[in-house]
C-alpha cells in the first residue's frame, strides 16, 4: 500500500515538473529581477531611493484662481488606475454575471454558440481591437456619425475616462464570464427547483442559492479582471488619447526613457498591491466559500 502511495506521489510530482519549471522561469525569476532593480541604483548598489521617489515625488498644479497646489504625482496616478480598474471590474461583474447565468441555463447547442461569440474577440489581436474602438469613438467616428444622422449633437468620448473604462470592459469581460459560467454550468439545478417548490421567490433563490454557489467563480472573475485593468497602458494611451495617464503608462514611460530602476520600483509597488489583492481574495474565498478551510 505504501509503495502504491509513493508511486502516485512520484507520478504527481513528475506531472507537475513542467509547470513548476515554467512557473520558476517566467514568474519567480522575473519577480526577483524586478525586486533587484527596484532596490538598486545605476551602479547596482542597494538603495531605497527608487521606492521613496515613487511616494514623495510632487507636481505643482495651477488652479483656476491662480493658486498652486502640490500633488503627489505617482500616488495620484496610482489612485486613478485603481479607480478605473475597480469601476471596470464592477461593470464587468454586472454584465458578466447574468450573461454567464443565461449561458449556463441554455441548451448545449446554444451554450457552444454563445461561448464562441464571447471568445471570438479574444482570437483577434489586442491592438486591433483597441484601434477598432478608436474608429468607433473618435470625434468623426462611427458613433458620432450615427448621432449626426439622427439629428443629435456629437459627443466627445475619446480621451475621457469613460472611453478607457469601455475599452477595459470590452477587453476583459470574457475573463469575468468564463469562470462564473464554469461554476454555474456544474450547479445542481434540482436545488433551484426545490427552492421554488418550497415557496422561495426568484430573488430569494438568487440570494440564498445561486449566488453563494457561484461565489468561487465570481471571486476568480474579479481577480482576473482587476489585475490586468490596474496595469493596463495601451488602452489608456489610445482610448484616453494620451490624457488619461495610468500607472502602466508611467512604468512604460520610465522604461522607454531608460530609467530601468525607477520603472522597476513602480512595478514592484504595483506587484505588492496585486499580491495583497490576491491574498484578500484567497482569504475571503476560504472564509465565506469554503467555511474557513485553509
Amino acid at each position: 500500500m505504501m509503495k502504491l502511495f509513493k508511486g502516485r506521489n512520484h507520478a504527481s510530482n513528475t506531472a507537475l515538473a513542467p509547470y513548476s519549471i515554467w512557473a520558476f522561469l517566467f514568474i519567480i525569476v522575473p519577480m526577483v529581477f524586478i525586486a533587484y532593480f527596484a532596490f538598486t541604483d545605476n551602479n547596482f548598489q542597494f538603495t531605497t531611493e527608487n521606492i521613496s521617489r515613487f511616494f514623495t515625488t510632487v507636481s505643482n498644479i495651477r488652479n483656476e484662481d491662480g493658486s498652486i497646489t502640490e500633488i503627489h504625482t505617482y500616488l495620484v496616478i496610482l489612485r486613478r488606475s485603481l479607480k478605473l480598474a475597480i469601476i471596470s471590474t464592477v461593470v464587468c461583474l454586472f454584465i458578466g454575471y447574468p450573461l454567464a447565468y443565461r449561458i449556463a441555463r441554455a441548451n448545449k447547442k446554444s451554450q457552444k454558440m454563445m461561448m464562441t461569440l464571447i471568445m471570438i474577440p479574444m482570437w483577434m489581436n489586442f491592438l486591433i481591437r483597441t484601434y477598432a474602438w478608436m474608429t468607433i469613438l473618435q470625434d468623426a467616428g462611427i458613433l458620432n456619425n450615427i448621432f449626426t444622422k439622427l439629428g443629435m449633437s456629437s459627443v466627445r468620448i475619446i480621451g475621457t475616462e469613460g472611453a478607457v473604462i469601455l475599452g477595459m470592459v470590452y477587453d476583459y469581460l470574457p475573463y469575468m464570464v468564463l469562470p462564473i459560467y464554469s461554476i454555474m454550468v456544474k450547479m445542481d439545478h434540482s436545488l433551484i427547483e426545490a427552492a421554488h417548490d418550497l415557496g422561495c421567490s426568484s430573488l430569494s433563490v438568487l440570494k440564498r442559492i445561486i449566488f453563494p454557489l457561484s461565489l468561487p467563480g465570481v471571486l476568480s472573475g474579479i481577480t482576473m479582471v482587476l489585475i490586468p485593468s490596474i496595469s493596463t497602458f495601451y488602452i489608456s494611451q489610445k482610448l484616453g488619447n494620451g490624457k488619461i495617464f495610468l500607472i502602466g503608462d508611467a512604468i512604460e514611460g520610465q522604461y522607454v526613457a531608460n530609467n530601468l530602476h525607477f520603472a522597476a520600483a513602480m512595478a514592484f509597488v504595483l506587484m505588492v498591491i496585486l499580491l495583497v489583492v490576491m491574498a484578500l481574495v484567497k482569504y475571503f474565498t476560504n472564509r465565506y466559500v469554503y467555511g474557513g478551510e485553509e
